[in-house]
């Protein structure tokens, strides 16, 4: 084991990691300190997933990290943000099959066993998947105290705010996760459901949970009706008021939520032109979730 593992990713600052490594090895050589990468990369991660099947000597470096966040030795400095959309994860995918290495293509519909066993390794590496197995164990994100007493004593100043600059935040006041979060705790062991009511009433069960006595359940949801009603509203006044318009989403299940919620900022956006070419969209599998890249 190096003294210093230092994270590969494919993700930025890329370049200015790549160059900066060498000249890093070359100082520490000089004082006997051991550096090495570790591939966390999309396409790296992808490839441990099938190392098996393809005979390659690929680790899955990403579980060798997580192992190391649980002793205390280990001291972690600046994780990188690791995230992967359906959209990358393909185009990843496709990368990889032009090199001659035959990962699986990802299944956008479940048929057969094997689909879904695929899907469920692809999982993996999906979203931010990696973000919380480097930040478990000993993370710790605060600030050490001669930094904090520093910049009480020497405050960092924004410089004159002029009045006449245009600033709005906007965010939802009904029908969000906020409004709409509960807790219990459970007073027996037993089972929950999480199940999609559609408007017609019909409902499909999602996933079961098994509760035990004394374990605190937390649930909530988001009303896409009260959010495309949400998205118009701003961009009807950002338009009038002439505003540069910045939309910001930050969720829990980035590889879940995200996608959809900014489809729906992408379908409000565009709406005439969804309208005008919702035929010719459907014909080609255009989907709001995949950003601009689709249309």
């Amino acid at each position: 084991m190096s003294d210093i593992i230092w994270t590969k990713t494919d993700e930025a600052p890329l370049f200015a990691s790549y160059s900066l490594f060498p000249i890093v090895k070359s100082f520490l050589s000089r004082a006997g300190i051991s550096i090495t990468r570790a591939d966390i990369s999309l396409a790296g991660r992808i490839l441990s997933l099938f190392s098996k099947e393809f005979g390659l000597s690929k680790a899955d470096e990403l579980e060798l990290l997580g192992e190391l966040t649980a002793h205390k030795e280990a001291n972690i400095i600046k994780l990188p943000n690791i995230s992967a959309t359906l959209v990358q994860l393909k185009a990843a995918i496709d990368e990889l099959r032009s090199k001659g290495i035959n990962v699986p293509f990802y299944p956008d519909e479940i048929i057969t066993d094997y689909d879904e066993e695929v899907a469920k390794k692809y999982q993996k590496v999906l979203g931010s998947a990696v973000n919380p197995v480097l930040r478990q164990g000993n993370s710790d994100r605060r600030v050490l105290p001669p930094v904090k007493e520093f910049a009480k004593k020497h405050p960092h100043s924004n410089g004159d705010w002029n009045k006449a600059n245009k600033t709005k935040i906007c965010y939802m006041q009904k029908g969000d996760f906020y409004e709409n979060e509960r807790s219990i705790i459970a007073n027996k062991d037993e089972k929950f459901y999480v199940n999609f009511i559609s408007k017609e009433g019909k409902k499909e069960l999602l996933k079961e949970l098994t509760i035990q006595s004394g374990e605190i359940v937390d649930a909530t949801y988001l009303s896409v009706d009260e959010l495309d009603k949400f998205y118009e509203s701003c961009f009807e006044e950002a338009k009038k008021e002439n505003l540069t318009l910045s939309l910001h989403l930050k969720c829990t299940m980035m590889k879940v939520s995200d996608p959809v919620i900014f489809a729906h900022a992408i379908k409000s956006y565009f709406k005439e032109v969804f309208e005008l070419f919702d035929e010719e969209f459907k014909a080609h599998g255009v989907e709001a979730k995949n950003g601009l890249k689709d249309m």
